[in-house]
This record gives C-alpha cells, structure tokens and sequence, in this order.
C-alpha cells in the first residue's frame, strides 16, 4: 500500500488525504501523467479529483447533494447537482461518467468545465439508436477502446457502447427486450445473456466482463461482439486454474494482468488472461488504513507494568485467536512499535509483515537504564474455520510501562486474546 485517501468516515470533506471523507467511492480513472485520480463518489453524488503529489481531495462536480431535477440538468463544474456516479473513464480532458442515478452517461470537459449528458434520454429502458434518445437503465462500469465507449448497462444486464465518433447507442451483448430478461448463456449480440454485470475493462485484445450475479468473468470480442464465458461460475473462493468469485464487481487491466474486485470475498483478484488461473493479492503495509484524522481507532490495551534487566532481551507477541478460527495464510500479521522515553530499540527484523504466524511470535530488542513505555501496533487477519471466506481484521495497540533494575526479566510479553466475532 503506497498511500491511503480518506479517513474511513462517510462524509464530503475535501483537503489533505488524512482529513478527506468520502462516501461509497466507486470507479476511478487516472490521468495520462499519473498525477491526477477521479473518483466516482458515489453516495455523495460526487466527482472528486485527488492530486497524488500534493496528497490532497477536491471536488471535480456535485454539491453533494443528488439532483432534484429528472433528469438532472447541465452546467459548469463544480456547481452542478449529479446522481450516483458509479464509474468514470478519461481520455485526455474528457472524463465519461456512468450516472447510475439517472440512466445516462455524462461527459465533462476538464478543460472548459462543462458537464452535460452523452447518451441517455434519462427514461430507464433498453431502446438503442440516436444517443440523446437512447434508454439506459443504471450503466455502472465504463471503458474505452478508441472512439468506443463500453459500459455495463446492469439493470437491464446487457453491455451496450456509445460510439463516439458517430454519437450511436448500441447494444454489445445481452437482451434488448426488457429490463426482465436475463441468465447466463454465451453468444454474439441479443443471443447471449448476462446478470446483473457491473464492471468492464478493456485489454489483451477484448473487453472484459465482470457478470456479476453468475460470479463469472466473460471475455467480448471486439470484432465480432461474440462474449464468452473465461472463468468462474459457483459462488465462492477458490485460486488457481478452476476459480470461484463470490459477485465480482469492479475490472481494471494492467501489466498484462486482470484485476478483479472479489466483493462479496472482500478481495481483489489477479486474473492472468492466457490461462484464466487466479490468485489472490496481498496487500502490504495494511496498517496505512489506520484512521489518518483523530487519531488511532483500534483496540487500545495496557498491560501491567513490567521490571526488565537492561540490555537484550526478547519481545514475545501472543495472539489467540477466537475459538473456530485461523490466521488468514493470504493477508500478512504485521508488528509495529512505538517507543516512549528512547528506553527500547527494537532491532533488525523486529518490524514484520508475516503470513500465517505462528504466536507467540518472537523479536529482539536492547533495552536502556530508565523508565517508559514500549507499544505494539500489530494488525491480524484471521478466519471462520469452517468458512474461509467470512476474513475479519483486528487492529490491536498493546502499551507495556517498563523500568529496568539489575536481575529484572529477560523478556516483555505482549499479550492480546481476539475476541469471539459477533454473529
């Protein structure tokens, strides 16, 4: 984890990403420099625009407040009231925006600051043609290949294209008959039929599908709009050649790789798109998640004071975990200190990031003569033995007040027992 946006309070707050709020961020799309990051700010009706160098959130468009008109009428950013952005791409100074809220997809123009509708009439349907004319119904996942704009139409569980170049509204894959008709059967165009799809992306040569109510990823091809089923199908967790997604939601293609939003398994996926074969990412440096505004917002435990010998002596960290559950062998257990008074230098390797630890977990640290405190961040990902997808996290700050005398202890325990998980 290189950096970490937000507070993790809903709310509308720009400034510095420490105090920054959001609420229910979606889609993002970031600039051709790297320098600038839009977000699709969902429940607060909401573009906001994240400056990676300067480290602070603004808003692009929305009051935060949802537009009262229907369909929400056109203007100059900021000032104009949107409804449930839920995906944006960017080409240059066009940012496109899925508005689930009102059937459409909107374009605003960074550079002169006008956002207005691309296609949709605002009528929730399924008529294609003309794009001022055409009914979308929630369009909530976008992507670009040329002057072609995919995006995932959910309610109506199709993926339609707005084609840029000639201002058309089509149908890609899926029903074009109601908003009723729906399953999970490959083809090309109208033969074929989707759930509920909710992400798309665009890369190796097709535009990828998440289908989100078959758990499945489904591949179009381009050139002939054929879609077909690449991997998943049964809800669940499952790596490797055979995989399981439990509602996949959110797409992105990188480095040759796609990366799968596993939402209802609370993890993001790394799909190679040769073999179809998964994996499950690990996050590093968990622990930036922390809140960034008031402070830390785990458990805070103080143990009782303890007497030690000055010099080495050994840390010994002991979880135990609830009964029935596991560490999670996919998410590191990772161990921080903070040191009161300069009494303990915590040495080489005391700080680690460690999947599937074994407690008590042991590190080394030299204490000096004096008095003062010794804490332990430590951030610990466990699991449900019987349901390996059910993951909690427990954030847990244990502060041990030492004094050192001649003949004290050779060791500081920090001790933690997880509570049982409430069901």
């Amino acid at each position: 984890v290189i950096d970490v946006a937000g507070n993790g309070r809903p709310g509308l707050e720009d400034g510095g990403f420490g105090g920054a709020s959001f609420d229910q961020p979606q889609g993002m799309a970031l600039s051709d420099d790297g320098a600038t990051l839009y977000v699709a700010d969902t429940a607060n009706h909401a573009i906001r625009s994240l400056d990676l160098d300067r480290r602070t959130v603004g808003t692009a468009l929305g009051t935060g407040f949802q537009a009262t008109t229907y369909p929400p009428n056109p203007g100059t950013a900021p000032g104009v009231s949107i409804s449930s952005p839920w995906d944006v791409a960017l080409d240059g100074d066009s940012l496109f925006i899925a508005m689930a809220g009102s059937h459409q997809v909107w374009l605003l123009d960074l550079a002169g600051g006008l956002a207005a509708p691309l296609s949709g009439s605002g009528r929730e349907g399924v008529l294609n043609g003309p794009s001022y004319g055409a009914e979308l119904a929630q369009p909530s996942g976008l992507a670009l290949l040329g002057d072609r704009l995919y995006f995932t139409d959910s309610e109506s569980s199709s993926i339609r294209v707005v084609d840029l170049a000639t201002d058309r509204t089509d149908l890609v894959a899926g029903s074009d008959r109601d908003l009723f008709t729906f399953g999970d059967r490959d083809g090309i165009g109208n033969e074929a039929l989707l759930q509920h799809p909710l992400g798309v992306a665009v890369g190796g040569g097709a535009v990828w599908v998440a289908d989100t109510y078959n758990n499945k990823l489904k591949r179009i091809d381009p050139a002939t709009n054929e879609i077909s089923s690449f991997s998943g199908g049964e809800a669940g967790w499952a790596d490797g050649g055979d995989p399981r997604y439990y509602e996949p939601g959110g797409l992105d293609f990188a480095g040759g790789r796609l990366y799968v939003a596993d939402t209802n398994n609370h993890a993001v996926r790394v799909v190679d798109p040769a073999t179809g074969a998964a994996e499950t990412l690990v996050l590093y440096g968990i622990e930036r998640f922390e809140d960034q505004g008031d402070g830390y917002r785990g458990v805070e435990v103080t143990l009782d004071p303890v007497t030690v010998a000055p010099g080495e002596v050994t840390l010994v960290v002991d979880v135990a975990l609830p009964p029935g559950h596991k560490t999670n062998d996919l998410a590191p257990f990772s161990m921080d200190w903070i040191v009161s008074d300069e009494i303990a230098l915590p040495g080489a390797g005391s700080t680690r990031e460690i999947l599937a630890p074994e407690f008590p977990v042991e590190a080394a640290a030299e204490v000096r003569r004096g008095s003062g405190t010794l804490t332990a961040d430590l951030t610990v990902y466990y699991c449900s033995d019987d349901a390996e997808a059910l993951c909690l996290i427990e954030q847990v700050r244990i502060t041990v007040p030492l004094e050192t005398a001649d003949g004290g202890a050779d060791q500081i325990r920090f001790t933690y027992e997880i509570p049982t998980p409430e069901a």
